[in-house]
């Protein structure tokens, strides 16, 4: 079990997912993702911020071979709040051209959905020649429209998470642990 420090900023914060368990799940990630995509070259698309430290881990886990490109896209539909406006804003956009390519769209959390729907709509109107998803932190009894995740890292009940890229207003992002924030 990990031991990280957690803020002392008057909430309470519980370990959900430990380190360990993360990184576990990140190389399980990597190995299936390198059996799918031998001899194919993907573009991993990283959401920014909070897919920054998944996206790095995952990346290393990835069998050399295949040659994986990065770039990001930023979308927000949360701003400062901790409930989605679903209206997602696009703030940074790609500088890969995926056209023909092999693009995963990689995710740190999957929420409401609104954010996630828009954004691969965004891509599939570029026409790579697949598009795949993969995310850390699902949250399902929060969807209000479906998407595919093709790639998950770990299911959560409904709680507010911080760590491993994951914050609350740009705060806890470099926790170690994934934690769950309580008054």
């Amino acid at each position: 079990m990990s031991h990280e420090r957690l803020p002392n900023d008057g909430f309470r914060r519980e370990v959900l997912i430990p380190k360990e368990e993360i990184a576990q799940r990140v190389r399980e990630l990597g190995e299936q993702i390198s059996r799918d995509y031998e001899g194919r070259k993907p573009v991993l698309v990283g959401i920014l911020k909070g897919s920054f430290i998944f996206l790095a881990d995952l990346l290393r886990e990835l069998d050399p071979n295949l040659q994986a490109e990065i770039d990001f896209m930023a979308v927000s539909s949360y701003g400062s709040k901790q409930e989605s406006s679903r209206q997602p804003k696009i703030g940074k956009d790609l500088n890969t051209d995926i056209e023909g390519r092999h693009v995963i769209v990689v995710e740190d959390i999957v929420d409401t959905g609104y954010s996630f729907k828009v954004l691969l709509d965004i891509l599939k109107a570029r026409n790579p020649a697949s598009l795949k998803t993969c995310a850390l932190v699902s949250k399902p009894d929060r969807r209000e429209v479906e998407v595919p995740i093709d790639y998950l890292g770990f299911t959560i009940k409904d709680v507010w998470v911080e760590g491993y890229g994951l914050d609350t207003n740009q705060d806890n992002r470099g926790l170690k642990d994934i934690v769950f924030r309580t008054v």
